[in-house]
């Protein structure tokens, strides 16, 4: 068999296509990137195609941020539609194409006039799904949210329709696309993997402090909103409260605006896997109240640390973990289940010694990106028979 991938950046497709490699399945791998970007990725030059004359133009420059979001918004338009059709142009022969969403319609095309197989990779929840909790997340906020653009919506409700089989990373994202109509057995469950040589313990947390992390950009989609509020509620004499990634002074300014922003948050911005996977052994637990999320690696990268999950029912930590084993799992939004788990692992530190344990023989059990790979092959070849 020989699968073509594409994906408009990185993501989990590069996993995925080193785990297609080395089963000698993987045809090629079309990607927005830059080829300099790619040079650690494990997998032959000549196997990466690259397209990076749009997507790279806006995401490695400084003035990107700076640019009117009437702009930004053009210019991701126009990358998903170019790589689209860049691809649909070269796409090799092929027995299927996997192409993550928003950029792989004229090549899941392309592949069906040849008689190969279209698969469309989504890793977040239904688009509309998605549009709809964000629209309702920022006026619960009063924040403004111009919503995901139509366009995108429309191209990818075309490459749902047009794909013999949609992969999906969670249980949550299944459900979103059963909830919008889509038959369930056009749904194939395909949960991410970790890697399990880049998250291990390295360190241990300090037993008289409790260190909570968040991993993520910082946003309402996150939840940043709730975690904030939980952590004011937290009763511990030595607590603290770190944000690794993106950081958004926006909404920063927003939530103490609000007298919610807690004065001693630790804002670390973006940090190397390297560096991660210390501050993750180092932390009592990782805290993500997202209001959505595809499969958030962050939890199994943490849980390969030692280091407890407390997540909300919409980030697919129902795919990781038993409630109340590796972790707690909260329902979304609610700020007062969240603090309760929370003072629950700041009280018993037993308790937090024990899941921490038990996370890692989770994620070890579930077996890394080699498992996910296997999974892959198993539904790729149950679609081209």
């Amino acid at each position: 068999m020989k699968v073509v991938l594409s994906a408009i950046c990185k993501f989990h497709t590069f996993d995925l296509a080193r785990e297609l490699y080395a089963r000698g399945a993987l045809a090629a791998i079309f990607t927005g990137y830059p080829r300099f970007k790619l040079k650690n990725e494990a997998l032959p030059d000549d196997l990466i195609k690259t397209f990076p004359w749009v997507q790279a133009t806006f995401m490695g420059f400084p003035w990107r941020n700076s640019l009117p979001h009437s702009v930004v918004r053009e210019l991701e338009n126009l990358s998903g539609i170019t790589l689209g059709n860049h691809v649909a142009r070269n796409l090799p022969e092929c027995d299927l194409y996997v192409g993550l969403s928003g950029s792989a319609l004229p090549a899941g095309k392309k592949a069906h006039q040849r008689g190969a197989k279209f698969i469309c990779d989504r890793g977040s929840s239904h688009i509309r799904s998605q549009d709809d909790l964000l629209r309702e997340e920022h006026a619960l906020w009063n924040l403004p949210f111009v919503g995901i653009d139509p366009r995108t919506i429309a191209r990818e409700e075309l490459e749902y329709q047009e794909a013999d089989c949609i992969t999906v990373p969670s249980t949550f994202v299944y459900r979103s696309f059963v909830e919008q109509g889509i038959p369930a057995n056009k749904l194939r469950l395909l949960p991410y993997g970790v890697n399990l040589s880049r998250f291990q313990p390295v360190d241990k947390p300090t037993l008289q402090r409790f260190d909570m992390l968040f991993v993520g950009g910082m946003s309402l989609r996150k939840g940043v909103q709730y975690l904030v509020q939980a952590y004011q509620k937290i009763n511990h004499p030595a607590k603290s409260l770190t944000f690794v990634g993106a950081p958004s002074a926006s909404l920063i300014e927003a939530l103490t605006a609000r007298g919610l922003w807690p004065e001693d948050a630790i804002v670390l911005g973006h940090m190397p896997q390297t560096e991660l996977k210390q501050i993750m052994s180092r932390s009592h637990v990782l805290v993500l109240p997202s209001l959505e999320e595809g499969l958030a690696m962050v939890m199994a990268q943490a849980m390969a640390c030692g280091c407890p999950v407390v997540a909300s029912n919409h980030t697919g930590a129902e795919d990781l973990m038993t409630d109340g084993v590796e972790g707690f799992i909260v329902p979304v939004r609610n700020v007062s289940a969240l603090t309760e788990k929370l003072q629950h692992l700041a009280d018993e530190p037993t308790l937090r010694d024990e899941m921490g344990k038990k996370a890692l023989q989770k994620v070890q059990k579930i077996g890394g990106w080699h498992a996910y790979g296997d999974k892959a092959m198993d539904i790729y070849k149950e679609l081209v028979g």
